[in-house]
């Protein structure tokens, strides 16, 4: 069995994006709501990653009571600054605010996140400018190990905006890295394993720890875990330890996806800094 690894693949990642900030001023602008632990490492880490590989990383930390139109406002005055490369809205939000209005506020041109319903509907219709981070981690994981896609058959377990959905667009699409085969489940699915049992790749993003089994796994399966959850002192994912006697490859947890969603990021920022200039 082998351990597809996030690490050697977002070391890549950044190394290139490394490269490109040295040759450009690229700046990343991260707005956080509230206090919630979890979106305060994760805005953390961002913020680390990017200045590390030279990127001005600019915080806007804002009281959990603050209203949506005070941040709409915000975010309309960093659209328009011109050296503000990327715009993030740390998700999810206080539940007083609308995402969706939210996510949509901020320029399609300046939407490193590739939430935006304008840049998803590029993705949806083939041609992408840049893709959701996760998503496209994912991707460059598959090449990075030269795991074949392209007449395999993929299962999503999860059918999610930030995951699932981009994701099957992204491997189905007649390019180098797509052309797979998606079956796409979620929780209404019937006689889900069985579906699972027949892929060649699982991608299983439930958000729900521990859940899936080995019993769901055609042996020699490369399955691909993206949840990631503490319990006690440990992370754990969406996949039951025991699938690594079945599958043929599986990513750890941690230390599998984690690793290439903050890199594709800044990956992202690259590809916005190129499309606004082609723009300019």
């Amino acid at each position: 069995m082998i351990w597809l690894r996030g690490e050697p693949v977002a070391q890549k990642l950044m190394a290139e994006v490394e490269t490109y900030a040295q040759q450009h001023a690229l700046r990343l602008d991260i707005i956080l709501v509230g206090q919630q632990e979890a979106s305060r490492i994760y805005v953390k880490r961002k913020m680390e990653q990017a200045r590390k590989v030279g990127i001005h990383a600019v915080l806007h930390h804002f009281p959990e009571l603050t209203t949506p139109s005070e941040l709409l406002r915000h975010i309309e005055t960093l659209n328009a600054d011109p050296a503000i490369t990327g715009i993030i809205v740390q998700l999810p939000l206080p539940s007083h605010f609308a995402e969706d209005e939210i996510l949509e506020a901020i320029a399609p041109s300046k939407d490193v996140d590739g939430l935006h319903p304008y840049n998803l509907g590029l993705l949806m219709q083939g041609r992408p400018n840049w893709a959701p981070a996760t998503p496209w981690g994912i991707v460059e994981l598959l090449l990075h190990y030269e795991v074949p896609i392209e007449g395999r058959h993929v299962v999503i377990v999860g059918r999610g905006r930030l995951v699932g959905t981009p994701l099957a667009l992204l491997l189905s699409r007649p390019v180098a890295y797509g052309n797979a085969t998606v079956t796409l489940c979620h929780s209404r699915t019937q006689n889900l394993f069985a579906l699972t049992r027949q892929a060649d790749i699982v991608v299983v993003a439930t958000g729900q720890p521990q859940w899936f089994p080995p019993e769901a796994v055609r042996p020699g399966a490369v399955v691909i875990d993206v949840g990631i959850h503490r319990q006690g002192t440990k992370l754990v994912g969406d996949v039951q330890p025991a699938v690594a006697q079945v599958a043929g490859a599986l990513t750890p947890v941690p230390g599998g996806v984690g690793p290439l969603t903050v890199a594709s990021l800044l990956s992202n920022l690259c590809r916005l800094h190129r499309y606004q200039s082609r723009c300019q």
